[in-house]
């Protein structure tokens, strides 16, 4: 099982080298095909249609990522993208009143959030890599994530006393949490003084991109324990089986959905940076 999760691991790591150093449409089709492999994870997990079978409320959301990923790889738009969301909601709305009473209202609005979740999240990955020095800019979404998901599991197994959510994941702990904290911004405050004080030309950059890197990996174990959340809602061990030793897309990137946002607009407020 470590052998399988470490050889996944190392791909993943290469893969994410590859697309996010090419960045532009490569990145932009790699981010939607991850949002469309959530959102199907999601609606499987929340069993929003009948086992097995893809329904109505499935092919709107598909439609919505679809074109929220053009509109954000070709336009970079967000009012185009705000737009597309509530064409999205309108799509499922018409789908519940004219297939009355096949679909429930919590199946809309579930299906409504297994599309908006992954799709809106992820795409900021992307809006991150179009920034400014965005192609140093963009790493940490994973040194906030990854790095402080290793990083904590090292601590907690070394230090952690205290349960961080003991109902929830009894084996991540306080202790655990402020590594993870710490370490994701030793290794932000690091990269920063590797790759982007050159260019920046200002030591300050190294501070801020700590400071980046420590409420990113904050807010990715929230991400971690809400994807937890679900799955615990709905009794299931893994959101699906595509990568080995981890399991589905969800299992893998919960962090990085709730860490890409923030890094995003802390980029652009705390370094200033706009689109290159």
């Amino acid at each position: 099982m470590f052998g399988k999760r470490l050889l996944s691991s190392v791909v993943l790591v290469a893969l994410a080298l590859i697309f996010l150093l090419a960045g532009g449409i490569w990145l932009g089709t790699l981010i939607t095909v991850l949002s469309l492999v959530a959102f199907r994870e999601l609606m499987c997990a929340c069993q929003v249609e009948k086992e097995g079978k893809t329904g109505f409320l499935e092919w709107v959301g598909y439609a919505g990522i679809v074109f929220y990923g053009l509109s954000m790889t070709l336009t970079r738009d967000f009012s185009l993208g705000l737009g597309i969301l509530v064409f999205l909601f309108l799509g499922e709305m018409f789908v519940y009143v004219f297939r009355f009473p096949v679909y429930k209202a919590q199946q809309v609005m579930t299906a409504f959030f297994c599309a908006f979740y992954p799709c809106v999240l992820f795409s900021f990955v992307y809006l991150t890599r179009e920034l400014t020095h965005g192609i140093y800019l963009v790493w940490f979404i994973f040194i906030s994530s990854w790095i402080c998901d290793t990083c904590a599991y090292l601590s907690g197994m070394a230090l952690g006393r205290h349960k961080l959510a003991p109902v929830l994941s009894p084996k991540k702990s306080v202790e655990g949490a402020v590594g993870g904290t710490v370490g994701s911004a030793l290794v932000g405050a690091l990269f920063a003084w590797i790759f982007l004080l050159p260019v920046r030309k200002d030591v300050s950059v190294v501070w801020v991109a700590a400071v980046i890197c420590a409420a990113g990996a904050v807010i990715s174990q929230v991400g971690d324990l809400a994807a937890s959340a679900i799955k615990r809602n709905h009794e299931i061990k893994d959101y699906g089986k595509l990568i080995p030793g981890h399991g589905g897309i969800m299992d893998r990137f919960d962090s990085v959905l709730f860490t890409a946002p923030i890094i995003y607009y802390l980029s652009v407020v705390l370094l200033k940076v706009g689109f290159a």
